[in-house]
């Protein structure tokens, strides 16, 4: 493939990494586009080989001029997610396929555009759902598979982001619903897209409440930190908050933020107790689905730990899987898990309760992102995947229509029926 990536973030790295790296005789990124020129500049600086002419940069703006110049076969998608939607139909368009970074989009009108530009084109989408290739996923997945808890009735799953991670998303661009449809739609999207996963099935109606409960003025004043100022880098009470984010203590956020300031004006430490926030931190929806079975859906931004609990029930028998990513949070430090920190349990009806050994991978996200990777950029030399786990556009409509319907369901206090909110839309996922 030859390779263009818009969106020269954090994120983008991933792919830029793995492409020179790891896949430099088989791929080719042929250029790197930003509406910020420091980062624009730092990410063609990494993606070049050497011995060559460099990486072509182009602005933002200059985006379909890259495209027609330097003829990509595929685009590599990792703006903000509001902007997702607009380049994979531009680059539908001008004949690419798109490798796009969750969530696909963040709305309905969105969601749209991609899936009526899809049907006009024929060209692919591909969503990068990492947590479906962790080898720990991918053994639940087999597990109900395999009918051995027989049919899932129901499901109790729950999501905790500790005071690190969790408070990361209340100080970026995904703090305003216009940007990340909040947490339901930026960070749900994994997990929406995993049970759709698991139980080979879509959701049909969503009730949710959510509220911002603890990233709020009235913690910080709790805490003693009157007299806060905008952003930690000029705040007089920041040496006092374990919230505090230095970007100098960070090489490659200082490098990739601080440094472009001046570029762009947008800022990476801004205050995590803002008034002006505008995504819950704490959220819980009730989710039926077509097959029957009904998900009981909790997620926390502010949790003393992170990791993930869930337990299908089933007509022979139960299915538990627990993972502790950070045991805790103290004074602004992760206690990081150790590979022992994931467990399975199987407890079919009649017998006694059975610890299931959970396989384990080197790599971010479990082990998930190197076979992610692979599957992507050398599918030849990977095992055929009995599991699917290559994400289209339906799936990643899929993905974040439970989170847009609990969203709607939280502002209007009503159950959301998902096909009728397609069909009000002309939205058809197939």
């Amino acid at each position: 493939m030859k390779l263009a990536i818009v969106g020269c973030g954090s994120r983008h790295a991933m792919f830029s990494g793995s492409v020179t790296h790891d896949y430099p005789d088989k791929h080719e990124i042929v250029a790197v586009c930003d509406n910020n020129p420091h980062r624009l500049s730092l990410a063609a600086q990494a993606a070049s080989r050497e011995g060559t002419n460099g990486v072509a940069a182009y602005d933002a703006a200059d985006f379909d001029t890259m495209i027609a110049e330097q003829k990509p076969d595929t685009v590599v998608v990792t703006t903000p997610d509001f902007l997702h939607a607009s380049y994979i139909v531009r680059a539908f368009e001008a004949g690419c396929d798109v490798i796009c970074e969750k969530p696909m989009t963040i709305d309905l009108a969105s969601l749209k555009q991609i899936t009526d530009a899809q049907k006009r084109t024929g060209r692919q989408v591909r969503v990068t759902f990492n947590y479906r290739y962790s080898p720990a996923r991918t053994q639940v997945k087999d597990i109900i598979a395999s009918g051995q808890i027989g049919e899932v009735t129901a499901v109790d799953f729950r999501w905790h982001l500790d005071r690190v991670h969790g408070a990361d998303y209340f100080r970026r661009w995904h703090r305003q619903k216009e940007n990340s449809g909040g947490l339901l739609v930026h960070k749900s999207t994994h997990h929406f897209d995993l049970l759709n996963w698991w139980l080979g099935a879509v959701p049909s109606q969503v009730t949710a409440s959510g509220r911002r409960a603890f990233y709020r003025p009235e913690t910080a004043l709790d805490m003693g930190l009157t007299h806060r100022g905008p952003r930690c880098a000029t705040c007089e009470v920041a040496s006092r908050c374990d919230f505090e984010l230095n970007l100098a203590e960070d090489a490659q956020l200082h490098a990739l933020y601080r440094e472009a300031e001046h570029e762009d004006g947008y800022y990476r430490d801004l205050c995590v107790f803002d008034e002006d926030i505008g995504i819950e931190d704490t959220m819980q929806a009730h989710i039926r689905y077509g097959s029957g079975a009904t998900v009981n859906y909790t997620l926390t931004a502010y949790s003393p730990w992170e990791g993930l609990e869930i337990k299908f029930q089933g007509t022979k028998g139960d299915l538990t899987h627990k993972h502790v990513e950070v045991h805790g949070v103290f004074g602004g430090e992760r206690a990081h898990a150790g590979k022992d920190a994931v467990w399975t349990e199987l407890h079919i009806a009649g017998q006694a309760p059975q610890q299931i050994d959970v396989p384990t991978a080197e790599g971010h996200h479990g082990g998930a992102d190197p076979v992610m990777l692979g599957y992507i950029f050398d599918p030849d030399n990977m095992e055929p995947d009995q599991y699917n786990r290559a994400s289209d556009h339906v799936a990643g409509g899929w993905s974040i229509l439970t989170g847009i319907a609990a969203n709607m369901s939280i502002d209007t206090g009503n159950t959301v029926d998902i096909p009728t909110m397609l069909k009000a839309r002309g939205i058809t996922l197939s």
